[in-house]
């Protein structure tokens, strides 16, 4: 499997996959500075480090049965797939298979939206939507984000529980952008909730720190068209402790 790192929560009963490979090249992508759990007290403070040398990809990954081993032995409800790209993982629907038939996992799929699994064993659907205008979408990730704007209308009507993400990067993908990528979530269902989350630098790029004054005014933008918007500014404090399992 892509599997290269788990962590665990124990007071939230939850547990965090995390994959490698991505079919998307985001210019910010946050695995660029840090590719282990942010949440963790040797990690928590490196997405705000101004200079940082690129992260080193991993070497060693678990196979499907070493990850059912490992989460044999922990008290969990939920499983949240997540890291680069988890809809890569060719094993994923297996494994997702597994986890609601031996523990009974509430299964929640972290993705880019770009490619669709059998969904039957996925309980939840958490879509990070880059941008709206497909020149700017091609810009910052490389690829057109048609077929991902498409596959999640698709989701929504499969009656997939569905969220939807953005990050907010001061003159790039701003306010305005939020603005397009709120009409268009609530064009599919005002109620989808919706979060908005700061930008930290990450890779060579010009674009500064989002502020949190900033992603406030976003989501006041984006409360326009939409029932549910929260936020991450950055200056949250962790609300359980988040534990490296592998």
């Amino acid at each position: 499997m892509n599997i290269y790192h788990i962590t665990y929560g124990p007071d939230a009963k939850n547990i965090c996959l995390h994959f490698w490979g991505c079919n998307m090249s985001c210019r910010g992508c946050l695995c660029q500075k840090e590719i282990y759990d942010c949440h963790l007290e040797e990690t928590k403070d490196a997405i705000f480090e101004e200079r940082k040398k690129p992260a080193e990809k991993p070497v060693r990954f678990l196979d499907f049965n070493q990850v059912l081993d490992i989460l044999k032995n922990l008290d969990f409800s939920q499983v949240i797939f997540l890291g680069m790209e988890p809809t890569l993982d060719p094993e994923l629907p297996k494994l997702a298979e597994a986890l609601h038939k031996e523990f009974h996992s509430y299964n929640i799929l972290l993705t880019n939206g770009l490619k669709l699994i059998p969904r039957e064993h996925i309980d939840e659907v958490v879509v990070s939507i880059k941008a709206y205008r497909d020149d700017l979408h091609r810009d910052y990730t490389g690829v057109s984000n048609k077929e991902i704007l498409g596959n999640f209308a698709k989701l929504y009507s499969w009656g997939k529980r569905l969220r939807a993400e953005s990050v907010l990067i001061p003159d790039y993908i701003d306010c305005d952008e939020i603005d397009l990528i709120a009409q268009f979530i609530a064009g599919v269902d005002k109620t989808i909730p919706y979060r908005i989350d700061a930008y930290f630098p990450a890779g060579d790029n010009p674009w500064r720190r989002a502020m949190p004054k900033e992603v406030e005014e976003a989501v006041k933008v984006a409360k326009k068209y939409l029932l549910n918007v929260s936020c991450l500014k950055g200056d949250e404090k962790l609300k359980y402790e988040v534990v490296r399992i592998y």
